[in-house]
């Protein structure tokens, strides 16, 4: 029997990613924190140089930065509010959650869950007491717990949805505490259940005017409805294993810089205290006694450094693939309109992220009798024809994001054969630094 507060198989399929992804978006901390299940112990490592290289390792952040880039795109110019948004609606948009938030910054939350996590969702509701206005309400992908779909219809439709919800309370005189909740919808109803001592109790129920559950799912790649996928799930197993060998990596530079005296053929007390400086000196006794330094290869060191670079072009190359463009099935209308039918991985999922928030407005509409909600629109001219040019803007955009620095950039740029091979990246950089600021940097007063 599935518990009130219990994911359903659903949920629970999608939250495997979530176990890779919710770490790498958390950063280092978070990913030392996951300990052992994203850096496995190696064998006969003992626990107090496993507890050294757990503390120690850096997360190279290539899932976060991407994500941000990526999600940023078709935010980086304002939502578009079309005609057809019936005024009562409109005059919510700027405060659209009634905490002050823009649609334009409200969605952008959205898009940014949509792309690292694939899935999560909107409520649209309406106070029960003293409401004069409809709001969304994000939940995001772990606070969606289960639900019930009747498609008898032939369309599936939400009879049932549970939604985890946690609250501050007050504690005594002047203390809080968090309460953990549950929200049971069903169409025309809700129901709100908290945690107790030894099991769940109702604490709060009402009825709506609406005949159905007014949450809209999204998705990053939609699977199913209520079922989806994060698009960049590939890049996030390829951080996760260069967290790994970039720990193999500092291991191997610690251990690389440390030398290792060595003495053979010498006795007890000639070694009771050996003190190494350039002002002293070493006698043995024996004729045949020695001393060696032993350090370690720095061919693996260089090895390990090569794969990691490796490493980080394959992230590169698979963060740009969203920004390429796929041939499609064209029909005579799309014949004419190259942009039309090829669309790439991320405009594609725009599409489907504005026709979730035009749900959305309906549902908002509906709240208000408003009739038709209407539609937005978001940027989407970003696609690119090759991989060689969606890696180049990705490039780019990482470089702005302060992840790649700008000799690295420009190196990438020499590898995609965008800037030329007789640059020299070094004298690149002083040259640009010593023209000073581009004139479109520049103010009217030419400072």
């Amino acid at each position: 029997m599935t518990a009130i507060n219990q994911q359903n198989d659903t949920v629970k399929r999608m939250a495997e990613a979530w176990a890779v992804i919710d770490p790498l978006m958390g950063g280092t901390q978070a990913m030392r924190k996951a300990g052992k299940k994203l850096l496995p112990q190696q064998p006969r490592e003992d626990d107090e140089d496993y507890k050294y290289r757990l503390e120690t390792a850096t997360l190279f952040p290539a899932y976060q930065r991407t994500c941000t880039v990526m999600s940023g795109k078709p935010f980086s110019k304002q939502m578009t509010i079309n005609e057809d948004v019936p005024p009562k609606v409109k005059a919510l948009l700027p405060d659209i959650d009634g905490q002050g938030r823009s649609i334009h910054a409200f969605a952008s939350q959205l898009f940014a869950e949509a792309l690292s996590h694939g899935f999560g969702g909107v409520l649209v509701d309406f106070p029960a007491e003293g409401g004069q206005r409809p709001y969304w309400t994000h939940y995001a992908h772990d606070s969606i717990l289960g639900w019930r779909l009747d498609t008898s219809e032939g369309v599936a439709r939400l009879t049932q949805l549970r939604l985890h919800e946690a609250a501050e309370v007050e504690d005594g005189d002047y203390g809080v505490k968090m309460v953990q909740r549950v929200r049971v919808l069903t169409p025309g109803g809700w129901a709100l259940y908290e945690q107790g001592t030894d099991e769940w109790a109702l604490v709060d129920e009402g009825v709506t005017s609406l005949s159905y559950i007014p949450f809209v799912p999204y998705y990053g790649r939609r699977i199913a409805f209520m079922e989806g996928a994060p698009p960049l799930v590939d890049l996030a197993h390829q951080n996760v294993k260069h967290w790994q060998q970039q720990s193999d990596q500092d291991d191997s530079v610690r251990f690389a810089r440390k030398r290792l005296l060595v003495f053979s053929g010498v006795t007890d007390g000639e070694l009771s205290e050996p003190t190494a400086g350039s002002a002293y000196a070493l006698r043995f006794a024996d004729k045949d006694a020695k001393a060696e330094v032993i350090q370690g290869s720095a061919e693996s060191v260089t090895v390990g450094r090569s794969e990691l670079e490796a490493l980080e072009d394959q992230m590169i190359q698979t963060g740009a693939e969203l920004l390429v463009k796929q041939p499609g099935q064209r029909t005579a209308t799309e014949a004419s309109n190259d942009a039309e039918a090829n669309k790439s991985t991320l405009q594609s999922t725009v599409e489907d992220f504005e026709d979730a928030m035009d749900r959305c407005l309906q549902i908002t509409a509906d709240w208000l009798k408003a009739g038709d909600g209407g539609t937005v629109s978001l940027f989407k001219d970003f696609g690119a024809a090759t991989l060689t040019d969606a890696s180049a803007q990705l490039v780019l955009s990482l470089q702005g994001a302060g992840m790649l620095t700008k000799e690295t950039t420009i190196v990438e740029m020499q590898r995609r054969g965008v800037v030329g091979p007789d640059v020299d990246p070094e004298a690149e950089i002083e040259k640009v630094q010593a023209e000073g600021p581009s004139l479109g940097s520049m103010n009217g007063d030419g400072e």
